[in-house]
């Protein structure tokens, strides 16, 4: 300014010195202060999740428990403080402490346990072939396009809603080992049954295997879906419960994670579990399915509706094998008839599950009346009885040869 004090001057220019360094300054600060933009909120917004199979049973995962490198936090570093003139200290000897007592972590030879749904070819249905029984078509109604089948009870039940799931659930425990003496048990679930609702998650048979801690896998083909209806499919079919076994051999071995194992699967003994309707598809194997010499056991819930030629033939045949046959009043009339012939052939039959299990046992137990045939599964003579046979299969030393139990330690 023309004139001015020269020590105006002075205050004025460090005035605006100041102004032009507040400008940008509060600028960032109101930049700071605005909302996230909608691309921010979606990147940490998850999405929900679907209710499958794998969402509701998903396998247990070492990454669930230990993040991964990627997973890890970032570690913050702090500003080092300037460094100061210290004298040279010798570190003392330290002791490592183990973490075995507090901390069990997974062995190399552990698996992950593995409970899955597996298409197979060989499985019970679809099916287009006779009704053995009559010799006529298994499909024998029609409507339009649609094929059907008309039961016993007199309903019709449709190819396409009914009989055409292909697919096994399928179980490998995760403590199972191919190089040990091993069992595959096989399921034929009742009427009115799915695999996921009732075999699984109701029946809890794949538990059952587990709890067990024989050294066994699963195998329960679905049946007729959901229906009033003990149709075996390609069950009836001569060397049809072979081409079961053989097919499900590579699917395991697929899913135990060695293909090598194939054979094994494809030698390894096998016990038949029939509840209620499953009787049909049990007998039809024991009788034409092809593989009676790798059937050590047959353990028969509530299921003697008929066949009982069948099942007394196999009995008399196979006297290094088991047969269990637990019943309540709905079926103890056929249990009754089956013991007769059984007796008449010479045969000794026992009426409790005291006693062990041996090759050659065949064993009838009624129930009582208390116990229900729909919980049948869980509860017989005892709660969890497939765990409760298998347990006693595995201690027998003759028959301990096809399936060996963990050591209580491993369970």
């Amino acid at each position: 300014m023309v004139g001015a004090d020269p020590k105006f001057q002075i205050f004025d220019r460090w005035r605006r010195i100041a102004v032009a360094a507040f400008v940008p300054l509060s600028f960032v600060l109101v930049q700071c202060g605005k909302a996230p933009n909608a691309g921010m909120l979606a990147a940490n917004t998850q999405s929900a999740g679907g209710d499958t199979f794998e969402d509701r049973f998903p396998a247990p995962q070492f990454k669930d428990r230990f993040p991964t490198e990627k997973e890890s936090f970032v570690q913050r570093q702090a500003a080092a403080p300037a460094p100061q003139p210290t004298a040279r200290v010798e570190p003392a000897p330290v002791r490592m402490a183990s973490l075995t007592p507090t901390l069990n972590l997974p062995r190399q030879t552990e698996r992950e346990q593995l409970t899955t749904l597996v298409s197979m070819k060989s499985s019970a249905f679809p099916y287009f072939g006779n009704n053995p029984r009559s010799d006529a078509p298994f499909l024998n109604i029609s409507k339009g396009d649609r094929r059907g089948h008309r039961a016993y009870n007199g309903r019709v039940y449709w190819q396409d809603e009914t009989y055409n799931d292909s697919r096994v659930l399928v179980h490998v425990p995760e403590t199972f080992d191919v190089k040990k003496p091993g069992v595959i048990v096989v399921f034929f679930h009742g009427n009115g049954a799915t695999l996921e609702r009732d075999v699984r998650d109701r029946q809890v048979v794949p538990q059952q295997i587990s709890d067990s801690g024989v050294n066994a896998v699963l195998l329960a083909p679905q049946l007729a879906v959901d229906a009033a209806d003990s149709s075996a499919g390609k069950f009836w079919q001569p060397g049809g419960f072979k081409r079961f076994m053989d097919e499900s051999a590579a699917h395991l071995a697929r899913l135990y994670g060695d293909p090598k194992s194939a054979q094994a699967f494809a030698n390894m003994p096998i016990v038949i579990v029939g509840y209620s309707g499953g009787f049909l598809p049990t007998a039809w194997s024991l009788d034409v399915g092809g593989a009676t010499n790798r059937v050590r056991g047959v353990f028969l819930l509530d299921a003697v509706y008929g066949e009982l030629d069948k099942f007394a033939s196999w009995i008399e045949s196979n006297r290094s094998g088991f047969f269990v046959s637990s019943y309540t009043h709905h079926t103890k009339r056929h249990d009754a008839e089956l013991m007769a012939m059984l007796r008449e052939k010479g045969i000794t039959v026992t009426e409790n599950m005291d006693g062990p299990l041996r090759p050659g046992s065949v064993v009838f137990v009624q129930t009582p009346d208390g116990v229900t045939h729909r919980d049948y599964v869980t509860q017989a003579w005892t709660e969890h009885p497939i765990k409760e046979v298998l347990v006693k299969m595995a201690a027998t030393p003759a028959l301990s040869r096809m399936a060996s139990v963990r050591s209580p330690s491993s369970r």
